[in-house]
């Protein structure tokens, strides 16, 4: 009985939205419920019913929002543009979904609607996801997530599940909708464990590549490229996990500083809970290799900062031009101190500064650089003097970068899973990359030359 009801629910919602929908004669939608309709591959308005997008060209204009527990599913090798003066961007609501599942062989695109040689940071929103996931603040009345959307996200369940995000690119995002308030590439606000995000990337966002407010979703094989703010920004509560993640950084920065993680327990520096917590390992991240040509405002590796804790282990850290491992308020230095963060078996390879204790706060703990590098080699991780004594391939090559270790490199040993989550597959080598390249095949390092 139970399943029946579940599959009379499933015919009953998924029709096609003409509401929503331009009509216009000459394409088609498929219709999970049976037969298809005939309408315009332009998305607008909102979806309040299931659908499916056809495989082919789509064009998102407008702020489009999915709500009222409708499942959007695109299918694989689908391409995404936004409308050029009508700047799309794409809002997945609490208890609706998102299935982008494309192929190794047919990634999923978002992308700007300008042609190639024309794109820029900017052109349009980028993808939110909201969920029922844990957050650390009030939830009466709920946050309400950032970017003018004015939706609100978090709850109690850590299980939630808000789709599926597999072999999908977003480029070119990050409209400011508001003052200090823009689109990230992938936004993902209170979004639960129970959702799927493998093999993402985000490449030339405005703002953020990725941002985590609270939740507990869990990512591997992430991707980003050439972000003008953070590659992955964790605030207000976020207990996930990510493994294998690679980030580089072009020479254009924002105005404000850039680095490739920055963590907040909240803006304030509040001890609410639960604690910004990312779990973390096999991270690359990668600065940018021209320190003269390259934008000042490019900053850290990792920017722990206002009360956050952390785990980050078995990562490289490469090139940055402010430093690398670093501190920020009394109350992120002393969870370090206290074993309530992790910072082991990385290895550390910056311009200036690997290891840096930021602020007057966190030198009540640490009073210098050097006490907090005696703790942090301690604990497994390797101070190297030079980018290029990491011994990658091509790590900053902007079109075709190979973040492979060379034969002999030091990031090919050293790793160490001991008492960490089984979530984690077990390595040998340090960083995102071993002896085989998993983001071959579906990713893309000239997005501004793609032909759509």
């Amino acid at each position: 009985m139970k399943l029946v009801k579940q599959f009379a629910l499933i015919a009953i919602s998924a029709v096609t939205i003409t509401s929503c929908i331009k009509v216009e004669v000459g394409d088609t939608i498929n219709n999970p419920g049976g037969g298809t309709d005939t309408t315009a591959r332009v998305l607008n308005g909102t979806i309040d019913e299931s659908v499916t997008l056809t495989r082919g060209t789509w064009t998102l204009k407008g702020y489009v929002y999915v709500n009222n527990g409708a499942v959007l599913t695109i299918e694989p090798g689908t391409i995404i543009k936004s409308d050029v003066s009508d700047k799309g961007a794409l809002i997945i609501e609490r208890g609706s979904r998102l299935i982008a599942d494309g192929r190794p062989d047919a990634p999923i695109v978002f992308t700007s609607g300008r042609p190639a040689g024309e794109r820029a940071p900017g052109d349009w929103g980028g993808i939110i996801l909201l969920g029922n996931a844990p957050t650390n603040r009030p939830q009466s009345p709920a946050p309400i997530i950032e970017g003018g959307v004015n939706r609100p996200y978090g709850g109690t369940n850590a299980a939630d599940n808000s789709g599926t995000l597999r072999y999908v690119r977003i480029e070119f995002s990050g409209i400011a909708a508001e003052p200090g308030s823009e689109i990230n590439g992938l936004t993902l606000g209170g979004v639960g464990s129970g959702t799927i995000i493998e093999n993402v990337q985000v490449s030339y966002g405005a703002d953020d590549a990725y941002e985590f407010f609270g939740g507990t979703v869990n990512c591997k094989n992430l991707i980003a490229f050439g972000t003008m703010d953070d590659d992955f920004d964790f605030d207000f509560g976020y207990q996930g996990k990510i493994q294998f993640a690679v980030s580089l950084r072009d020479k254009p920065a924002d105005t404000d500083q850039a680095n490739g993680i920055e963590c907040d327990n909240d803006g304030s520096g509040s001890n609410a809970e639960p604690f910004t917590r990312p779990y973390l390992s096999n991270l690359t991240l990668i600065g940018p290799y021209d320190t003269t040509g390259s934008n000042s405002n490019h900053g850290f590796s990792n920017r722990w900062r206002r009360a956050t804790r952390f785990v980050l282990n078995n990562s490289l850290l490469i090139g940055h031009r402010r430093a690398g491992f670093s501190m920020e308020s009394a109350a992120t230095a002393q969870a370090y101190k206290d074993g309530l963060s992790e910072f082991k078996n990385n290895i550390v390879a910056v311009y200036t500064r690997p290891y840096n204790v930021q602020d007057d706060g966190a030198k009540t703990v640490f009073a210098t650089n050097d006490i907090l590098q005696t703790k942090a080699e301690s604990e497994g991780n390797r101070t190297l003097a030079s980018r290029e004594a990491v011994q990658l391939n091509d790590p900053f090559n902007l079109t075709a970068p190979n973040f492979l270790p060379k034969a002999g490199s030091p990031a090919l040993t050293g790793a160490s899973f001991t008492g960490m989550d089984s979530f984690f597959t077990t390595t040998s080598y340090i960083g995102a990359f071993g002896t085989s390249n998993w983001a071959q095949g579906w990713s893309s390092f000239n997005p501004r030359a793609n032909v759509y």
